[in-house]
């Protein structure tokens, strides 16, 4: 790859900008494969062997070859997420800005599909923090709810809607991530599709529809509440710019975040407010492109937030007994029903569930335990990757990697059954699924839109 493949004045775009080395970038572009990189979820200990770590993320590591994902039953247990590792740089941010968890936080990841920031917010929170993840576009968010799904905790809720939406929840949240979509530049190395998208008239469209974003959701977070903001664009007026705008625009104030001067990341300033940005170039880091930025809201809300909270559901105490035995600790929980399917969430975000539910489009909240028929729970697949699921309730049934990538692609099993009734699907002691033990068969239960379609790989 030489200059002449970029995009027409990309690379002249980019020619003033702080920490911008042409021939550096393009050897990059050109020589360098991207990294691969997964960051372990923090709830579901397993023992994968992995080597160097990413410098800005304690949970995130470099693999030395690129592995088939799609045939380890680790991944589809939920035990790591594969992530680029310049993203990673988000839980640097949070966990400067929030030195003391003690505090209870409501956290909303506004354009959360796939899901790999917002499993990264998951993992820095505790059961008191709520954690909003919200997709845009319809046809993104099972993806999102599946990533959630596997991660395995109860304080999340996803939700279907436009930014404009969450301007009714005046000083709901005490932080804002916006992972706005750009023009993609900072992917290039890693799409090289995406080259053929690129253009200048596109980086003015995407700017304009960034400040769209932010106007719309900067009601929804408290005062002295953080935003951060972030792009896979280099281009400066989807970043810097950006920064100016909403400070100028807002009562927002820049927050400086400390960098190891060894991780390659350059320190920026916008040219008007001086407001601290930092960048991620291939060549410099370990990593795609990226911008991120962090803002605090000093503006006072105009009004003091009040909502009306809907009265408590009226459901059987009798059934409640009985889905509360699947979870741990299951006085923690607040148990309600969504048609026919019995749900659970941390008990202490009962009234923002209810605030939420007047508000917003709801596709998942807490955890999905299943259906009762009769005294007998059907469980859902929620239910079996929930890291609150209490395993002394259920049958298990470990699974060695052959049986396990069976399962997976919703095959019939090779094993002998000693038991009947509903089990849990381990592999390493992770939960996979559902099947029912019957005398004769194994009825496979692993959800037919999330089995292993491809062949595997030869030995």
């Amino acid at each position: 790859m030489n200059a002449n493949v970029f995009p027409e004045n990309f690379l002249a775009s980019l020619s003033g900008e702080k920490g911008f080395e042409p021939h550096n970038f393009i050897n990059a572009h050109q020589f360098s494969e991207p990294p691969t990189s997964i960051r372990i979820n923090p709830f579901k200990s397993s023992a994968l062997k992995t080597n160097e770590q990413v410098p800005w993320c304690p949970e995130g590591k470099y693999l030395e070859t690129r592995p088939s994902f799609t045939f380890d039953p680790l991944f589809h247990a939920g035990c790591y997420y594969v992530q680029e590792a310049s993203s990673m740089f988000i839980d640097h941010i949070i966990k400067h800005i929030r030195p003391n968890k003690d505090e209870p936080v409501k956290v909303l990841d506004l354009c959360a599909a796939p899901g790999g920031k917002s499993t990264l917010i998951n993992s820095a929170l505790n059961s008191n923090d709520l954690l909003v993840a919200n997709e845009i576009i319809k046809t993104r968010v099972p993806v999102l709810c599946d990533n959630l799904n596997r991660w395995g905790t109860a304080n999340v809720i996803v939700s279907n809607n436009d930014p404009k939406d969450f301007s009714k929840l005046t000083g709901f949240f005490d932080m804002i991530l916006v992972d706005a979509p750009c023009s993609g530049s900072g992917m290039f190395r890693k799409d090289p599709q995406a080259m053929s998208e690129w253009s200048a008239a596109n980086v003015n469209l995407c700017q304009q529809r960034q400040e769209r974003i932010l106007a719309d959701i900067y009601p929804a977070l408290k005062e002295d509440g953080y935003l951060i903001y972030s792009t896979c664009s280099y281009s400066h007026q989807e970043n810097e710019d950006i920064l100016d705008w909403i400070c100028q625009e807002f009562e927002m104030e820049s927050v400086r975040v400390p960098i190891n001067k060894d991780w390659g990341i350059i320190e920026t300033e916008s040219d008007q407010q001086k407001a601290w940005g930092y960048r991620f170039y291939p060549g410099k880091v370990k990593g795609e492109g990226l911008f991120a930025a962090c803002l605090k809201k000093k503006g006072h809300t105009d009004e003091s937030p009040f909502y009306k909270i809907k009265g408590h559901q009226k459901v059987a105490l009798k059934e409640i007994e009985l889905v509360k035995t699947y979870l741990n600790k299951s006085d923690d929980f607040y148990y309600f029903m969504v048609n026919e399917d019995w749900l659970a969430i941390n008990r202490v975000h009962k009234e923002s569930l209810d605030v939420l539910q007047r508000h917003l489009y709801i596709k998942k909240s807490g955890v999905r335990l299943g259906k009762l028929m009769g005294n007998d729970l059907i469980p859902d697949h929620e239910l079996a990757l929930s890291i609150h699921i209490n395993k002394d309730a259920v049958l298990q049934t470990e699974l060695n990697y052959n049986q396990a990538i069976q399962y997976l692609r919703r095959e019939n099993i090779d094993l002998n059954i000693t038991k009947k009734g509903w089990s849990l699907m381990t592999f390493e002691g992770h939960p996979l699924g559902w099947a029912k033990l019957l005398p004769n068969r194994i009825n496979n239960y692993y959800p037919k839109e999330l089995r292993i379609l491809a062949s595997p790989p030869a030995p």
